[in-house]
Order: C-alpha cells, then structure tokens, then sequence
C-alpha cells in the first residue's frame, strides 16, 4: 500500500525520468547514488519533525477538545460536532506527515550523480527539482563535509565548487540549496572515490591539452589579438626610428 501511495505522489509530482548523461564518452560514464544509510538519516530527520508536529497537533486538538466536553452550556450537538472536527483536523495532520514520508523516500530514490571523462550531471529534490552540470574545465574546488551523525552512519557530503562558487567551507539553508556555482553529492558513502575519480579526470583533461571549446576558443582569439598588437606596435616603432633619423639628418 504504502508503494502504491509512493507511485501515486510520484505521477503527482511529475518526477521526469533519470538524467541523460553529461557531455563526455558514453563508456567512461558512471553513475553514483546515495548511500541506503543516508536514507536512514533523512527517514530520522523525517520521524523528528513528524512527532513535534503530531504531538503539538494533539495537544492543540485536546486543549480545545476537553473544555469543550467538560462546559455544561454546550448541547450535546456542539460537543459531537467539536470533536468530529478536530478527529477530521487530526487525520488531515497524520496524512500531510505521510505525504512528507513519500517524499523522503522519493528524494532519496530520485537522486542522481553521473560522471563522465569531461564533466558531471547531479540532479536532486522532488518538489523543487534541481538539475546542474559541470565542465571539469570550469571546477576551482572539491572537498567534503561529514557532521557527527554522518560519521555515525558512514556517509558525507562531496562539495564541488566552479568558477564563481568560491571554496569556502559549506553553506546552510537555501544558500547552500540553490548555489549555481555548487555542485553536491550528498549522502555518499564513497565520497573520497568519486573525489580521486573527478581528480584524475580533470588532470587527464588538462594533461591532454583538452577542455571546455569556448574557453579554447577564448585563449585562441586573445592570442590573435596580442599578435596583432605586437605587429602594429613594432610598425609604429619603426616608423618613430625612420623620422628620428631624417631629422637628425636634416
């Protein structure tokens, strides 16, 4: 039941299909995934916030709910009616956390990192989808983050920075959500693999002389541009050197 309940939200939420994998040698593709621990995590998370919620709910439903059964100005019809709607108000709390469930095994499901020779693609979140990909050409910084229960659990975060993103330490809230220059593997339990794996890539394709098209083509129209520079620079000095010497000839 509860599966059928996850492909229900699922075509609810038009979750599209599994990303396409970046630029790059479709046999150099490989696909990482978040590790099952970190499902655990996020399902902790979940059970947290869903026992403040159900808790505070109750309370706020009984607090209402006694002094209305207890008042003798009351008819029976309003007692009835009082305690239909806050069992109503209950169920709607309980199906909003099942609903949160869902999407916590969804989120975990739904999480992709593919990685090619010459960039990576992650895409991540269910109601708010984010897809970002990056050219290895364009990545400043790596590093890894792990928190306490992390370590418990044997996962961490892999950070990847591009130009722009900076290589500060990590963000909190939507800062670190939806920065466009940072890329996550979140949840990871190989996060020094895949960090070695994006390393050697990216000395390869330097190695190579290869990189991003439009930053070559940069380099090449300023090297042209430099060239030509130096060739009317040299033109002017020899045109100041030939009126230099008729004068001194005059």
């Amino acid at each position: 039941m509860y599966k059928a309940f996850c492909d229900a939200c699922e075509k609810v939420l038009k979750i599209p299909a599994p990303p396409e994998p970046p630029p790059g040698h479709e046999e150099t593709t490989q696909i990482f995934r978040a590790a099952p621990n970190f499902l655990k995590y996020l399902l902790a998370m979940w059970a947290i916030r869903a026992a403040l919620i159900v808790g505070a709910a109750a309370i706020a439903l009984l607090a209402i709910a006694i002094p209305n059964m207890m008042g003798r100005n009351h008819s029976a019809l309003s007692h009835v009616i009082v305690l239909v709607l806050d069992s109503v108000a209950f169920v709607v709390v309980l199906i909003t956390q099942l609903w949160g469930l869902a999407i916590v095994r969804l989120d975990y499901e739904k999480r992709w990192y593919v990685v090619t020779d010459r960039s990576l693609r992650v895409r991540e979140g269910i109601v708010n989808l984010r897809e970002m990909t990056v050219n290895f050409a364009n990545i400043q910084n790596i590093s890894i983050s792990q928190g306490p229960i992390q370590r418990m659990l044997n996962i961490a975060d892999l950070r990847v920075d591009t130009a722009g993103g900076g290589g500060g330490g990590p963000k909190q809230g939507n800062e670190q959500m939806y920065n466009l220059h940072t890329a996550f593997f979140r949840g990871v339990n190989n996060a020094n693999e895949i960090r070695e794996l994006i390393q050697a890539r990216l000395r390869h394709l330097k190695d190579s002389g290869l990189g991003d098209h439009e930053e070559v083509a940069a380099a090449s129209k300023a090297s042209s541009t430099e060239e030509g520079l130096i060739v009317a620079l040299r033109e002017v000095h020899e045109e100041a050197r030939r009126l230099n010497s008729a004068l001194q000839m005059s």
